[in-house]
């Protein structure tokens, strides 16, 4: 995948990916052009937010087992949603949410959801743990880009419509939820304390759901995940950190990410700071950006980003 690194100008966020190995952030540029992949670690992110909400764009399949991001083309505003009608419309991918239900698949979809899926449980810093699916391909940068400390794949399945099947079948026996909101996965990570904790919570539910699949005769794999190194700083219950106090939705910031977990960062204002700063670069999704010298409210100007 081509790394493009964004000069100082006007950009629309498609929000944080881990395609790369890596979390960036994934750029559209005003001007038109291809997605920018920026990293983000160690990196001075300065910007500023200007107001209103714009299509993130789709996802279009690069063959019979790959997706890839397209930027809108007009870089369209929206209004709560996060597609324009025509990036919507022309998107074959939001049919995959649905695809075990029935219902209309485009040729496209039907051959991707084909190939073989995984099954996952992903446990967050409070200790909630989700069952999710992911396409073989996507089998790691899905669980990187989840922001949880620990992950475990349950069992491979032939397609992608068994896996759903699998995962409904799990949450239903288990009252395990398919969903956590980042705002949550945020907020524990600022109140980790006991990574034993959490790693027993993990454990228990990782048992609970392999009985379960015994009994659905599902042969069960238990492969654990192995968290990315950029994470490492915030899976430890004595970091120093506190919530960033800004609302990164608006307004000016600057900052340096020196650990991440997901979309979550941990970020210092100035070079020498011993305390982190939590916040959420997923916020910055449907966002549009401007890079350049900015900074956090109240502090120096510092050097441009890129």
């Amino acid at each position: 995948m081509p790394v493009t690194r964004p000069t100082d100008g006007a950009y629309v966020c498609h929000g944080v990916t881990w395609a790369t190995g890596d979390p960036r952030l994934l750029l559209a540029p005003l001007s038109g052009g291809p997605l920018a992949y920026a990293e983000v670690m160690n990196q001075r992110l300065g910007f500023r937010v200007a107001s209103g909400r714009w299509c993130t764009g789709r996802y279009a399949f690069t063959d019979t087992i790959n997706v890839e991001a397209v930027a809108c083309p007009e870089r369209a505003p929206t209004d709560h949603n996060s597609q324009c009608f025509s990036c919507a419309s022309r998107d074959e991918f939001r049919f995959a949410h649905q695809f075990h239900q029935g219902g209309h698949a485009p040729d496209t979809l039907i051959a991707y959801m084909a190939q073989p899926h995984w099954l996952y449980l992903a446990t967050f810093a409070d200790g909630t743990t989700k069952v999710g699916t992911a396409a073989e391909p996507r089998g790691r940068s899905r669980l990187d880009e989840q922001g949880a400390l620990f992950a475990t794949h349950l069992a491979k399945s032939p397609n992608g419509r068994s896996v759903r099947h699998l995962e409904d079948a799990l949450t239903r026996r288990l009252d395990m939820t398919q969903t956590v909101r980042a705002a949550a996965k945020l907020r524990a990570l600022a109140d980790l304390r006991d990574l034993d904790t959490v790693r027993a919570s993990h454990d228990k539910n990782v048992a609970r759901a392999a009985e379960a699949l015994t009994d659905l005769h599902v042969p069960a794999v238990l492969e654990e995940w192995t968290p990315p190194d950029e994470g490492e700083q915030l899976r430890t219950g004595n970091a120093e950190r506190v919530l960033y106090p800004h609302d990164l939705r608006e307004g000016a910031h600057g900052f340096t990410p020196r650990a991440c977990i997901g979309t979550q960062v941990l970020a210092v204002l100035e070079s020498n700071d011993e305390a982190g700063y939590l916040l959420d670069l997923g916020t910055l999704k449907g966002r549009r950006i401007l890079l350049g010298p900015f900074t956090s409210p109240g502090m120096a100007v510092q050097a441009s980003l890129f």
